[in-house]
């Protein structure tokens, strides 16, 4: 077997110590004789893992008791509309632009709520975070997406909203640094990020705005009444919900969220470091102090050599680079699955590249 160093921004790696686990497991797993796949979601085993599991999130997040735990379906681009649904309840929501996908969260939020636009750095394409953010006091809630991966651009510190609840899309950055849950309303992610494979989203919401879900929303729409099943109100995606749960427990033994952010720290300040002293042949155009550890976009000096940079790196086993459309370029995701040996992979070929093509 030969396993490449993974870069995509999602569906993106898993650890591999997770991967090797799941194959062990999967046709016979604990006592069942039978798949987590195979086994009723009822079931005192699958309960039991699926407790554990919350209980794992929990801890590493220091998740108070005032917010419940949800493991649903869905990707982020949901509950982009599923959040307003059930928070806003027909009011008015402001939003804080910084890329890609707040602003299309925006626009999906705009078919069931009022939205304002509270700040935006679209104007400077994105590169940076919005000087100020003019917030409604009378908004059912403020939305941010604290990482932007198309654009790279990251919030590495929650903005004051004083009064007005915090709703996060935090598909790309949960569980890859501590979080102070407590400064927030709402954060969901999808897993297939940091937490596990796609199809699963999980979300922490303050239990007090549980109750703004109108009765006119069915019941598989509203978050009351999954928080209110456990999470089991219609059969979740099991396998996901298991494979989240052993990432969890993988996260608490490489030290947890600390642990997790100074290594994540480290990886995006080698990548950086490596395209800053490229003398130019590299580029990452996003202001320094809103530089994801994440997603880290950069371009070659001439987008004619994008073709041959992608082809090589393939060959030396570094896969998913290549940049999303809407900026062109490289992008290498920098989430917790990757070592730094990946890092110093990247770093080391793109060195070569330059010396061959400079």
């Amino acid at each position: 077997m030969s396993r490449a160093h993974n870069f995509s921004a999602g569906p993106a790696a898993l650890p591999e110590a997770v991967l090797e686990r799941a194959r062990a497991e999967l046709l016979e797993w604990g006592g069942e004789r039978a798949s987590v796949m195979e086994v009723s979601h009822r079931g005192k085993a699958f309960e039991a893992m699926a407790a554990r599991a919350e209980a794992d999130l929990r801890s590493l997040l220091a998740v108070p008791d005032d917010h419940a735990v949800l493991f649903l379906q869905g990707g982020a681009t949901q509950h982009f509309a599923q959040v307003p649904m059930n928070i806003a309840a027909g009011g008015r929501a402001d939003y804080v632009l910084t890329g890609h996908w707040g602003v299309r969260a925006m626009a999906e939020a705009a078919r069931v709520c009022t939205v304002r636009v509270a700040a935006s750095s679209e104007a400077g394409g994105f590169r940076d975070l919005p000087d100020r953010i003019d917030l409604d006091p009378g908004a059912a809630y403020v939305h941010v997406t604290p990482n932007e991966t198309i654009h790279g651009v990251e919030f590495h510190a929650p903005p004051d909203t004083g009064g007005v609840p915090l709703v996060a899309d935090m598909s790309s950055t949960l569980l890859s640094r501590p979080v102070d849950v407590a400064r927030y309303g709402v954060i969901y992610a999808c897993a297939q990020k940091n937490i596990g494979p796609s199809g699963l989203v999980v979300l922490l919401v303050r239990r007090d705005l549980l109750a703004r879900a109108p009765d006119s929303l069915p019941d598989i729409f509203r978050y009351d009444r999954h928080a209110a099943s456990g999470s089991l109100l219609n059969t979740p995606p099991t396998f996901a919900w298991y494979l989240a749960g052993l990432v969890f427990q993988w996260l608490h033994e490489q030290g947890g969220l600390a642990a997790m952010a100074a290594r994540n720290q480290a990886k995006s300040a080698r990548l950086y470091a490596a395209i800053d002293g490229s003398g130019g042949f590299y580029r990452n155009q996003v202001a320094a102090s809103a530089r994801s550890w994440m997603n880290v976009p950069f371009q070659l000096h001439d987008a004619a050599l994008d073709p041959l940079f992608l082809a090589g790196a393939e060959a030396a086993g570094l896969i998913g680079l290549k940049g999303h459309r809407a900026v062109g370029g490289m992008r290498a995701s920098l989430y917790n699955a990757m070592p730094m040996a990946g890092v110093e992979a990247l770093v080391d070929y793109m060195a070569g590249f330059q010396r061959d093509h400079g």
